[in-house]
C-alpha cells in the first residue's frame, strides 16, 4: 500500500523527490514552499511533510545547515508567510472568495476558516498551523476582518515556532534512528498520509455542515461572513467567549 501511495504521489508532492531536486538549495526552496503555502493563497503543497524531511536531511547531513539555525530560518518564513497572507486579506477583504468555481479560493473555504475560528477562538490561529487548506486561508480571513493585529502577530508567531521548529526537530531525531534512516522513503510516505489525515477530517465536517446548510438554504452557502465587517464581528464574539472558558 505504501508502495502505490508513492507512485501515485505527484513528485512535487513528494518532499524527498523536491529536496533531492533542489540540491544545494533545499533549504531555501523549503523557505519559498513554506512561505507561500502559508501566505500566497497556494494550500495544495506539502507543508508538514516536508518540514519533517528538511529535519531527517539535517540529521543525515544532506542539508549542511545547524538545526538551531534550519528552525530559525523555516520558523521565520512560516511566520512572515502568515503575516503577508494576513495583510493580502485586510487589503482585498472578502472579494478573494467570490466566485464558487475558483480552484483555490472558493467562498465554501470561507466558511470553513470561519467556521474553525468560531470553535476554537484564537486559539485556532495555532492550531491551523497543522490543518492543509486552513492555515492557507485562516490568515486571509483574519486580515479581511481586520483581526487585531498585535493578537494576530502572537498568535501566529506560537503556530510557527510549534510547526515550523517542531515538526523539524521531529523529523531530525526520527532522522538519526536506523531503522527511520534505512526506510526513509517509507516514513516520508507515512509523513504524507499522516499530514493528509486532518485535510479528510475537515473534508468530513465540512460537507456535514454543508449538508445542514443545503436544508436551511438553496445554494448551502452560510452568508453571514461575505463582508469584513461580519468576519470581525466573528473574531471579536469568538475572542471574548473562549476568554470567558479560560
Amino acid at each position: 500500500m505504501i508502495a502505490l501511495a508513492a507512485m501515485l504521489m505527484p513528485s512535487w508532492m513528494d518532499p524527498e523527490y523536491l529536496l533531492h531536486a533542489l540540491g544545494d538549495w533545499a533549504l531555501w526552496g523549503t523557505v519559498a514552499i513554506i512561505f507561500i503555502e502559508c501566505g500566497l493563497l497556494f494550500p495544495i503543497l506539502p507543508g508538514d511533510s516536508l518540514l519533517f524531511a528538511v529535519g531527517m536531511f539535517v540529521a543525515l547531513g544532506t542539508i549542511g545547515v545547524p538545526l538551531w539555525l534550519v528552525c530559525v530560518i523555516l520558523t521565520a518564513a512560516a511566520f512572515a508567510g502568515n503575516v503577508s497572507g494576513y495583510y493580502i486579506g485586510r487589503a482585498l477583504g472578502t472579494s478573494l472568495f467570490k466566485n464558487p468555481d475558483a480552484r483555490f479560493l472558493k467562498p465554501k473555504y470561507l466558511d470553513q476558516t470561519a467556521a474553525f475560528f468560531d470553535k476554537y477562538g484564537n486559539r485556532a490561529i495555532v492550531m491551523a498551523r497543522f490543518v492543509p487548506i486552513v492555515r492557507t486561508f485562516i490568515t486571509v480571513t483574519a486580515g479581511a476582518g481586520r483581526m487585531d493585529p498585535r493578537r494576530f502577530f502572537f498568535y501566529t508567531g506560537v503556530g510557527a515556532v510549534l510547526w515550523g521548529t517542531g515538526v523539524t526537530v521531529l523529523g531530525y531525531y526520527l532522522g538519526r534512528i536506523k531503522f527511520v534512516h534505512d526506510n526513509l522513503e517509507t516514513a516520508l510516505i507515512l509523513i504524507v498520509i499522516v499530514s493528509v489525515i486532518p485535510m479528510v477530517v475537515e473534508f468530513v465536517l465540512a460537507r456535514k455542515r454543508e449538508k445542514v446548510l443545503k436544508a436551511a438554504s438553496n445554494e448551502g452557502r452560510d452568508e453571514r461572513f461575505d463582508e469584513p465587517a461580519e468576519l470581525t464581528a466573528l473574531f471579536d464574539a469568538a475572542a471574548e467567549k473562549h476568554h470567558k472558558k479560560d
